[in-house]
């Protein structure tokens, strides 16, 4: 448990695409939080029930923790997670921000966990990751290797040691989205990030977590095609030569059309 005086204040922000399955108990996951002082909805054009869920949901918390600053904004077009969490940090106003991914594969009850390394002046961002300790679900053995090779592959250009780039629990202090400009609005906002902590020189702790990961049947969206521009993005933004990315990429694209080529 924190001590009061240490109690920071923590904003959460929650990036959601169809998932009127999980968002409910999700919410009030995050409002029992004892560090939560705000939680900021954004949704991505959702096609089911999740916006109207979203709102009842936010009124019946309210009633209840009416302490809480909850804000709820939807995006004009589908523009994906980066867009989502970007339109959520600029309506953040508290010192430490977490993201949270609204299907129940993270655990809100780690928030305390996660933010001493902040509080104790140690970490300008904290990752919390899937493999090095903490209760998880055994599923994909390939999900897992691509996770693997990401986060290598992060980590050869950023020259960092992270365990789980492409994890959900991303927390950090406010103020350092000052130092950099965000811009992938997909799955792309992962080794983004990454990319730009490690350029700024930013105190980086990794902790344990727990993770309830769910079957494509439960609703998982990420599939191979968001690794293959994740693989992308780790180049883009990693690379200080825009030079020597656009010969990179005029190399894959020779590559790939060669390939289909061969076949036809």
């Amino acid at each position: 448990m924190l001590e009061k005086s240490k109690i920071p204040s923590l904003s959460v922000v929650i990036p959601v695409f169809n998932e009127e399955d999980t968002i409910n108990s999700l919410l009030y996951y995050v409002s029992n939080s004892k560090i939560v002082s705000e939680i900021i909805v954004i949704d991505d054009c959702s096609t089911d029930k999740s916006v109207p869920i979203i709102k009842e949901t936010i009124e019946n918390i309210l009633k209840e923790e009416s302490h809480l600053n909850i804000l709820f904004s939807q995006n004009k077009k589908n523009m994906g997670k980066g867009a989502s969490l970007r339109a959520g940090f600029k309506l953040a106003t508290c010192d430490v921000i977490v993201i949270q991914d609204a299907d129940l594969e993270y655990d809100p009850s780690e928030y305390e966990r996660l933010i001493k390394p902040i509080l104790d002046g140690n970490a300008d961002v904290v990752y919390g990751s899937r493999f090095i300790g903490g209760t998880h679900r055994v599923l994909y053995f390939w999900h897992y290797m691509g996770n693997k090779m990401l986060t290598l592959m992060s980590n050869m250009f950023s020259n960092l040691n992270l365990t789980d780039m492409e994890t959900c629990y991303k927390m950090f202090r406010r103020e350092i989205l000052d130092e950099f400009e965000l811009r992938s609005n997909r799955f792309g906002f992962e080794p983004e990030f990454t990319a730009k902590i490690a350029k700024a020189r930013l105190r980086i702790y990794e902790l344990p977590i727990s993770y309830y990961g769910r079957t494509y049947g439960d609703g998982k969206k990420i599939t191979w095609k968001d690794g293959l521009a994740a693989i992308f993005h780790i180049i883009r933004y990693n690379l200080t030569s825009r030079a020597i990315y656009r010969a990179f990429v005029f190399a894959i694209l020779v590559y790939i059309i060669s390939v289909i080529y061969n076949f036809l």
